[in-house]
């Protein structure tokens, strides 16, 4: 009886422990595609900061306010990037294919899609005036 409630319970503990390592492997493709991105971005960061921590060193302050001024502005550099991906992502996945759809439309309509001109009928009665059209549409310019 002990045993068979040891197997069972063997069992569970590995069944669970599986399904912990798939979320985990769900994860990895992710981490791959963060640190191929993250890692050079952390470079450019880097190389700007570079010049910036030097001119720091030569204005002669302090190395604690030096490392506090050039954190914040890899800091603020970070954030702009960060913003500007974001701001990437929305304009390529949200903006373009709505603005696609719309464009597509409006060749659609100016084509005539759907009806058209299917059920229209020339109703008049003879030929058309080779007048010129209003160039001020109709408005008295007095």
């Amino acid at each position: 009886m002990w045993s068979a409630l040891r197997w069972l319970l063997v069992r569970i503990v590995a069944a669970r422990w599986l399904f912990k390592l798939s979320g985990l492997a769900l994860l990895l493709p992710i981490a791959m595609l963060l640190k191929t991105i993250g890692l050079p971005l952390l470079g450019i960061l880097g190389a700007l900061a570079v010049p910036i921590l030097i001119l720091l060193f030569v204005f002669g302050l302090p190395i604690f306010l030096v490392l506090l001024v050039g954190s914040l502005l890899i800091g603020m550099l970070g954030l702009a990037l960060t913003a500007g991906i974001v701001a990437l992502k929305v304009a390529l996945f949200i903006v373009l294919p709505v603005w696609l759809i719309v464009k597509l439309f409006t060749v659609l309509r100016r084509r005539g899609g759907g009806n058209g001109g299917a059920g229209k009928t020339d109703t008049s009665t003879g030929p058309t005036p080779s007048t010129p059209a209003d160039p001020l549409d109709g408005v008295d310019p007095a």
